[in-house]
Order: structure tokens, then C-alpha cells, then sequence
């Protein structure tokens, strides 16, 4: 489909979706709902269409009196004039109206569950995590988003195991969606007396935290067990069964939770998990129907996916996926993730302007 095809459509769907809101007969109050969302949604699309079209036609009528031949010269001039600076402003325009077409992800302005566990290489694997989880609290800090610890799973020597986390504010999952894949680490580790450097991974997982509306979860599709929370080494934490497991029959996803000493708080936060991991298995089908025979290589969130590796030695971090090599290990450690998200962002957006042009 033209791009000039793709405009009339949306400008017929918005006048479409005017005709169905005022209509003698009223939609439900939820289909009414959802009109007025697509409505909304696609109004500044239709401005954006509009404007270039003026100018457009303008640009016609001011072509149209430069070769004019009634049209004395003082006139031509005055019509050239004008057609150079509207000509001179139609490839913005048009740029901008090609930018408010790229399909949005609803997901975008959600909340994430952030998920990090350590992979491959013991004790420098965890080690790694919890670098990781500590550049995520930075970057959530530096962006004034709120991040709530819900499950933890720490080693001894300040590793971490397994650390699920709540990150909530503004656009979240737009920035963090990137995250999820695996992410490589070359070091020498505190332990390693000969200075040979080690290769050690931790997998990240995004989600967006799914609402009630979003996935609906019926009690009789749900398996809930009760058990005793236990510490390191399975030492007992608490003297009640208040430790939580729920599994989703239909999926056969499964969360425990542990970390509260309410049985009712730890299945509320499982319960949390489990809607994200559902709405995230959700979307990912529907992303594999869509690209059968293509699969985008950034946003994949495909967790075998080896995306980034962070070199100690060189002070170097390289996102596979775009082929950006920073030298800077220490501030992107430290919270300065927008130099690699940025550029991700970019290279997403480009990739899906290239499918509607």
C-alpha cells in the first residue's frame, strides 16, 4: 500500500469512527469506549494529513500562477517566492506524518516487570546480575521511575540469583522493552588469581504489568499451593505456610512468591507476575503472526538472544542487534542507559517507516 493509500484510509476510518459515535443508534458503553480511544488516537494523524494537504494544494495553485501566462511578471515572482518556502517546509511535513503513522505499541505507556537471573558462570554470573539490576535501579532513578523489589534471590558474596522487580512511571516499558535478552559480561573476575578474563552471562526480561483488563484470569483456570517460606540453604523464615505458588492451568505458567509474610501479599504480588508473563506470552504470539517470515531483530524479546556484551577490560559495551559500540562502560553501568536506548529506539522506528512507505 502507497503512502498516499495509507492517508486516505486513516482519513476515512476517522471519519468513519465520527459517523459511529453519533449514531442514532448508540454503541455500548464499552464499544463506545474503544471508538473514542481509536478516535483520539488517530485525530492528530488526520491534522498532520490535513496540513500537508494544504500545503499541497497550495503549492498546485502557486504553480499553477507561476506559469500562468495572464499572470504579469511582478506576480510569477511573488508566486515563486512563496512556492520556495512552502516547497522548502513539504519534506518535514510529509516526515512528520509518516512518523504518526508508525504503528504504536499499546504497551508502551505501561509499568514493567523487570526480571534478571543469573545464566551461565556461577558465582561471576551472579555477581554480573546484580551489577545489572543496580544499572536499572540507577536508570530508573535518573528518570524519576519508582522500582519495587518483589522477589529476591541473593547469594552470599553479593550475587544475586534471581531478582524480580515493579518499575513504574512514565513510558517504562517504551524504554525498557529493549532489555529483554541476554546480556554478556567480559571480566576478570575478583577471584581469578591468574588475570585470565572469564565469559559469564545474565538474562533480562521486560514485561508490561497487565491490567485486570488486559488479561482476565478465571479462578477455576488457576492452581494455588500453600507452602513454608525457606531462606538460604532451606532454612525456614517463617513458622506459617505463607509462601505462595499459583499456576495458570491453560499455560502451564507458574510463579511463587515468598518475599511477604502475608500469605494474601505474596498472592497478590504472584498474581502481578503471573498477569505480566501471560499478556507478554499474549503478545508475543500475536507479534509471530504478524512477522511469520520476518522477525524484527530489535524488540525481539526473544530471551536466547544474546544482545548485549559489556567488556571490563576495554571499558566496552556493544548492542549486537544495531552494531553500536560505546566506550563507555562505566557511565552506562552507572545508569546512563539512554546512549544504547536512544539509538535502539531509532533504529525501531526507522525499520517500521520502512514498512508503510
Amino acid at each position: 500500500m502507497s503512502l498516499d493509500e495509507n492517508l486516505s484510509r486513516v482519513l476515512a476510518r476517522h471519519e468513519e469512527l465520527s459517523s459511529l459515535m453519533s449514531s442514532a443508534t448508540m454503541p455500548s458503553a464499552e464499544d463506545f469506549v474503544k471508538l473514542s480511544r481509536e478516535y483520539s488516537e488517530l485525530t492528530p494523524v488526520v491534522e498532520g494529513i490535513t496540513k500537508l494537504r494544504e500545503v499541497e494544494s497550495e503549492l498546485d495553485d502557486l504553480r499553477s500562477m507561476m506559469d500562468d501566462p495572464a499572470s504579469d511578471s511582478e506576480m510569477r515572482e511573488m508566486a515563486a517566492a512563496e512556492h520556495r518556502v512552502l516547497q522548502a517546509k513539504l519534506p518535514k511535513l510529509a516526515r512528520d506524518v509518516q512518523m504518526l503513522l508508525v504503528p504504536k505499541d499499546e504497551a508502551d505507556s505501561k509499568n514493567a516487570i523487570l526480571e534478571v537471573r543469573a545464566g551461565t558462570g556461577g558465582d561471576e554470573a551472579a555477581l554480573f546480575a546484580a551489577d545489572l539490576f543496580r544499572m536499572y535501579q540507577r536508570y530508573a532513578e535518573n528518570r524519576r521511575w519508582t522500582v519495587e523489589i518483589m522477589s529476591m534471590n541473593e547469594i552470599g558474596i553479593g550475587g544475586l540469583k534471581e531478582v524480580i522487580a515493579s518499575v513504574s512511571g512514565k513510558d517504562v516499558f517504551a524504554r525498557l522493552k529493549f532489555e529483554s535478552g541476554v546480556h554478556r559480561v567480559q571480566r576478570v573476575p575478583t577471584t581469578e588469581s591468574g588475570g585470565r578474563i572469564h565469559t559469564s552471562a545474565a538474562t533480562v526480561a521486560v514485561m508490561p504489568e497487565a491490567e485486570e483488563v488486559d488479561v482476565q484470569i478465571e479462578d477455576k483456570d488457576l492452581r494455588i499451593d500453600v507452602f513454608r517460606a525457606s531462606g538460604p540453604g532451606g532454612q525456614s523464615v517463617n513458622t506459617t505456610d505463607s509462601a505462595v505458588r499459583i499456576t495458570h492451568i491453560p499455560t502451564g505458567i507458574m510463579v511463587s512468591q515468598q518475599d511477604e509474610k502475608s500469605q494474601h501479599k505474596n498472592k497478590a504480588k504472584g498474581m502481578r507476575v503471573l498477569r505480566a508473563r501471560i499478556y507478554e506470552r499474549q503478545r508475543q504470539k500475536l507479534d509471530d503472526e504478524r512477522a511469520a517470515n520476518r522477525r524484527s531483530q530489535v524488540g525481539s524479546g526473544d530471551r536466547s538472544e544474546r544482545i548485549r556484551t559489556y567488556n571490563f577490560p576495554d571499558r566496552r559495551v556493544t548492542d549486537h542487534r544495531i552494531g553500536l559500540t560505546l566506550h563507555q562502560l562505566d557511565s552506562i553501568l552507572n545508569g546512563d542507559l539512554d546512549v544504547v536506548i536512544d539509538p535502539l529506539i531509532t533504529d525501531d522506528q526507522a525499520q517500521k517507516l520502512a514498512e508503510i512507505t
